[in-house]
């Protein structure tokens, strides 16, 4: 077994544990650091011209910016919960435009809009 797929096990088994033991607020916690860790990985798979795990990242950021949309319970969460469904659907553009145009301002404004929005997060909790 080389040491990255010794690597990659640690962390599936790891974040696995992880999810299993972890309140609602620390997986919603969970899904925003996943999805900066994503969108960290595009940016310097952009820089570096990788082309393919840019895209993949980015794809990631946007599935997870997905689970964050699912979480959301409209019908009790009022305007709170619509403003973050629109939120989150210009989150999941400003990915899918910076994916097409290989434009970085594109992931840094995503990202910055994920940092506050997990900063509010964690206050909360």
């Amino acid at each position: 077994m080389n040491n990255q797929v010794a690597v990659n096990s640690y962390s599936q088994v790891h974040t696995h544990a992880n999810v299993e033991t972890a309140s609602p607020h620390k997986l919603i916690d969970m899904l925003y650091e996943g999805a900066l860790q994503r969108i960290t990985q595009a940016r310097g798979a952009m820089q570096f011209k990788q082309v393919e795990a840019k895209g993949k990242r980015i794809n990631q950021a946007i599935s997870i910016v997905g689970g964050l949309r699912e979480n959301l319970n409209l019908d009790q969460g009022g305007e709170i919960a619509e403003n973050l469904d629109a939120l989150y659907f210009y989150i999941q553009g400003l990915l899918a435009k910076a994916h097409v145009s290989n434009d970085d301002s594109k992931l840094e404004e995503a990202s910055n809009l994920l940092l506050d929005l997990r900063g509010a997060w964690k206050q909360i909790g």
